[in-house]
């Protein structure tokens, strides 16, 4: 049976949620990540909806098994992420994104959900947000720019959207402009420093990010040069990013 299983229980206040699915730019999951180690945040709940593959994960130097969706509590803070290690397929988004918001609404915690916007320009990325009941307010109260064009959110984070406006739960979605090809930590970080900082009112260090950004630039300066210098038999034989493939 489709449901999310707490394994700590911990005094959480009406806290909100980060969502950090696999999507554009990996800018989700780069800032969840980011979220997680920076507050040290504990292991609280696993995700068993239907529609997610069922495999198992475990981290370098840890025999631990561990779904491959779980969500992280920082009780100090009243702050949850969702982090995930696979994709939700859209043909599942549907059962997966009931099965979340059902959990959300029964423990009165708002979602902020993340998304990324393929762009090809090399500028600062640009952040908007959007919302659904209260969520409408808390991105007014701080500030956050409204939608610069006309647009739609798809996918898992779209369908979380959605369920979210169908069962009348409070939501924010962050949308920002990202490198639809490579992973894009800057992207990520624009969402932290515009989009959560001032929503969760925390502080959150990003040089971390700003270093990863400058390697997968340099990276992808050196896979471009390869490539020009490559002959047509070799030009399909590109290497792995290291981390960032």
């Amino acid at each position: 049976m489709a449901h999310i299983a707490v394994h700590t229980e911990l005094d959480l206040d009406a806290p909100l949620l980060v969502e950090g699915l696999p999507g554009i730019g990996l800018v989700g999951k780069i800032a969840t990540s980011h979220l997680v180690e920076h507050f040290d945040m504990v292991e609280y709940a696993s995700c068993h909806c239907d529609g997610l593959p069922r495999t198992a994960v475990y981290e370098e130097g840890d025999r631990t098994i561990r779904p491959p969706v779980r969500i992280y509590a920082d009780e100090e803070r009243d702050l949850l992420a969702l982090q995930s290690d696979v994709p939700v397929s859209p043909k599942s988004a549907p059962e997966f994104a009931s099965c979340v918001t059902g959990w959300l609404a029964e423990h009165d915690v708002t979602p902020i959900y993340l998304s990324g916007i393929p762009s090809e320009t090399e500028d600062v990325p640009k952040m908007y947000g959007v919302g659904v009941g209260a969520g409408q307010d808390r991105l007014a109260d701080h500030d956050i720019d409204l939608p610069s064009e006309s647009g739609m959110i798809s996918g898992p984070t779209g369908a979380l959207l959605a369920e979210a406006s169908q069962q009348q739960l409070s939501a924010i979605g962050l949308v920002v402009r990202a490198n639809a090809k490579f992973p894009d930590p800057e992207a990520a970080r624009i969402l932290l420093t515009e989009g959560i900082e001032p929503l969760l009112s925390v502080d959150i260090e990003t040089e971390k990010l700003v270093e990863q950004a400058e390697e997968i630039a340099d990276a992808r300066e050196r896979l471009a040069q390869q490539m020009q210098e490559a002959t047509q038999e070799e030009s399909s034989q590109a290497k792995p990013l290291g981390m960032y493939q």
